[in-house]
């Protein structure tokens, strides 16, 4: 990146502390860490001194605004650069270029002076043209016709009147359409007024295909709120040429004899009909600028916009949804036994250790054409019994519920066992099964039992196993497929990384997977870090983790808080407690006569009380740190590598209801949100098909969107509104549902 001057950081700075609420001395702060190269969690958790507190939602929105700013400024040089170079930089454009605060404003300003291919403008103006055209508009008592006589020239292609004046206007209506200004006040007049009109392509009505686009076969709506899943679903049909989409105001508007639009570009450019003789004629000109020129260039730029924000949202409901998810409460340190389940091919059994090792496999075949129920249960119980098993995991797609059956079953009759039975979402363990990662993992398992595996392991820790599968598979999106991948990617990776940091990591039991996404590291050191502990054995203290080739210090610095190591023999490297903490942690038990030893016990639980009492600041001065470290460290002391994660739900399924068919209207059920979106929320009431609780039905009072309510993997009652068994569809509503 270009290196930028003092008042340029300084104007970045401030604009980006007034889109996120913060102090310029909290940004320059944070911008600072950011550019040496500290991660975002690390900030949020280690600097609160330095950036005055600011949390991980602001310093990602910081993080993005100074992405922005700063190809805004690099985009800023580049055309004053280009610009002076040409000498067609005056003082008045380099004024505005520099108050230029969007990229798209940029871009205005720029256009007249752009370099382009030849135009009908151009070649009119090769032809002599532009004095006639400047005439006109600052004189229209000129007769148009009288005036291009003049200009009449067959040698440089200006045969007769008619050509001279068409030239004239392709001049003027070029020069109206670079208007900056106008153009801008066009596009804010059609964004508040104008509506998105989408149509069935005619030849298209009776395609199959064109079936799910039913709704938008004749559609509109104001642009301004089109929501981001009716946005995005309307793309996608122009996309797959069933849909046409415009940009259109009232049809009274568009069909008045002067279009607003027309009128906004003659108000902008002075021209009025005062019935001088070049008023008609300038009239065309403005009616030409905008039907040729304008019209479809602003009508792209609104449908960019509505796609970006679109995108935006539909990337923000997929991080916020993929959050839930990840921070879903866990099983914890117990054997799991993993069911995947399946008809004609058997329901694939996967049994780990509490640590998440694979300790058996096998298939049992429960269902149809076997219906090995008994031997099912007997091989189940055996496991069970075997390897000390407390929960059974089962995935929730086909055959879940009679294998949901099949396990309650079992723990009916043997409840010597103490088996617990929990159905999961196995959105993406086909896909994790047949990951290059699967492969490293598991190789000497077979590719059809790495689901059972998953299946089990996300149970356990839905964070530690869910990060290896790519986050678009996991199934908590919004068209997924259809926003800038991109951004998609850096958004969900900001979403894993920012989970992973706050709950922690064992540095001696973590994947590959989990461990590059602690704060500093890569996929590389992370691989690094296993291979270590392979040949090495378990880490005994964190200051082994410098050890770990090509993990330098800026890498430690990094990820050393969130890297836990319960085997240490010094309790701090159990704790989120950084390493450059541990002399004020030690002065700090000095000073309140406690023994560090002892973190985590119930002696610590009146710690606060203790610091309270003594005075914060003078405790922090004493011990060398800010107050909101100090708070920290006495937090972790308290409870060491406290998880913000809740204790495990499990919804209670109905056994009377396992198929569609077993559905009625008024029926109260137990079910598991597994997506929330724009318009609603599926909820897994183990049916094979999520049901669909729309928005107007999530709440008794008015909401914007359904994640004010509940959030993936939220157990909730809902009742059955109605079922339509062709389309495999549920409709479901949470009012009134107890």
């Amino acid at each position: 990146m270009t290196e930028l001057s003092t008042d340029v950081r300084s104007a970045i700075e401030t604009r980006i502390a007034k889109a996120v609420g913060a102090s310029v001395d909290q940004v320059r702060a944070a911008v600072d860490l950011l550019d040496e190269g500290a991660t975002v969690p690390f900030i949020a958790r280690y600097r609160k001194e330095v950036t005055g507190g600011l949390d991980d939602t602001q310093l990602r929105d910081l993080q993005e605004q100074l992405i922005y700013q700063r190809e805004l400024e690099e985009r800023r040089a580049s055309i004053l650069q280009a610009l002076s170079d040409s000498g067609k930089l005056t003082e008045e454009l380099e004024r505005d270029i520099w108050a230029a605060d969007t990229k798209q404003r940029l871009e205005d300003l720029y256009l007249p002076y752009k370099p382009k291919r030849r135009t009908r403008a151009q070649v009119a103006r090769e032809a002599g043209l532009e004095p006639l055209a400047m005439m006109l508009w600052e004189d229209p008592m000129r007769d148009p016709e009288t005036q291009a006589a003049a200009f009449v020239n067959p040698d440089k292609g200006v045969a007769d009147v008619r050509a001279a004046l068409d030239g004239a206007r392709d001049i003027l209506a070029e020069v109206f359409f670079e208007n900056a200004d106008m153009l801008e006040e066009l596009r804010e007049f059609l964004w508040k007024k104008a509506y998105l009109v989408s149509k069935v392509v005619p030849e298209k009505e009776t395609d199959p295909a064109a079936a799910k686009y039913s709704d938008y076969f004749d559609y509109d709506e104001p642009i301004e709120t089109v929501p981001s899943h009716r946005a995005l679903a309307v793309f996608r049909g122009r996309q797959e040429g069933l849909l046409t989409v415009k940009v259109l105001l009232t049809e009274e508007e568009e069909a008045l004899p002067v279009h607003p639009c027309q009128a906004l570009i003659a108000r902008a450019h002075g021209i009025k009909n005062l019935g001088r003789p070049a008023d008609v004629w300038l009239a065309g000109v403005v009616r030409w600028c905008w039907r040729v020129k304008c019209l479809a260039s602003v009508e792209g730029d609104l449908l960019t916009r509505l796609r970006e924000r679109a995108e935006t949202e539909a990337i923000g409901v997929f991080g916020t949804n993929l959050k839930d998810l990840l921070l879903a409460a866990p099983a914890g340190h117990k054997g799991v036994i993993g069911l995947d389940p399946g008809i004609r091919t058997g329901v694939k059994v996967a049994v780990i250790s509490d640590t998440g090792a694979v300790l058996d496999t096998t298939v049992i075949y429960p269902h149809e054409p076997r219906r090995d129920w008994e031997g099912s249960i007997h091989t189940l119980a055996q496991l069970a019994r075997k390897y000390g098993s407390k929960l059974i995991s089962i995935g929730n797609g086909t055959a879940s519920r009679e294998t949901d059956k099949l396990a309650g079953d079992l723990i009916s009759r043997h409840p010597e066992l103490g088996l617990t039975k929990i159905v999961v979402s196995e959105a993406g363990a086909s896909v994790y099964s047949a990951s290059a990662a699967a492969a490293a993992e598991l190789p000497d398992l077979d590719v059809s039992y790495r689901g059972a595996v998953s299946i089990a392991r996300r149970l356990q820790d839905p964070l530690a196993e869910l990060v290896k599968i790519d986050p678009k598979a996991i199934g908590v999106g919004q068209y997924q497929h259809d926003v800038n991948q991109s951004e998609l990617a850096r958004k969900l990776d900001a979403v894993v990384e920012d989970c992973v940091n706050a709950v922690g990591v064992d540095v001696n039991t973590a994947s590959p997977s989990l461990l590059q996404h602690v704060a500093g590291l890569t996929a590389t050191t992370a691989k690094n870090v296993v291979a270590y502990r392979e040949e090495n054995g378990a880490f005994t203290s964190r200051a082994q983790i410098k050890k770990v080739p090509k993990l330098g210090p800026k890498a430690f610095e990094q990820c050393a808080g969130f890297l836990r190591v319960p085997e240490s023999k010094q309790v701090l490297d159990r704790t989120g407690v950084h390493p450059e903490s541990y002399d004020a942690a030690k002065k700090l038990a000095e000073l309140l006569d406690i023994d560090l030893k002892n973190a985590g016990k119930p002696e610590m639980a009146n710690l606060p009380d203790k610091l309270h009492a003594y005075g914060a600041e003078k405790a922090a001065a004493e011990c060398g740190v800010g107050v909101p470290t100090l708070q920290d460290i006495v937090k972790e002391l308290v409870k060491p590598g406290r998880d913000p994660r809740d204790e495990l739900p499990a919804p209670i399924l109905r056994t009377d209801v396992l198929e569609l068919k077993d559905l009625k209207p008024g029926m109260v059920l137990s079910g598991t949100v597994r997506n929330v979106i724009d318009f609603g929320v599926f909820v897994d009431i183990g049916v094979h098909q999520d049901g669909l609780v729309h928005i107007s039905q999530v709440s008794n009072k008015f909401i914007k969107h359904p994640s004010e309510v509940v959030s993936v993997g939220d157990v909730v009652k809902v009742a059955v509104l109605d079922v339509d068994q062709k389309r495999g569809r549920i409709s479901l509503t949470m009012k009134g549902a107890k």
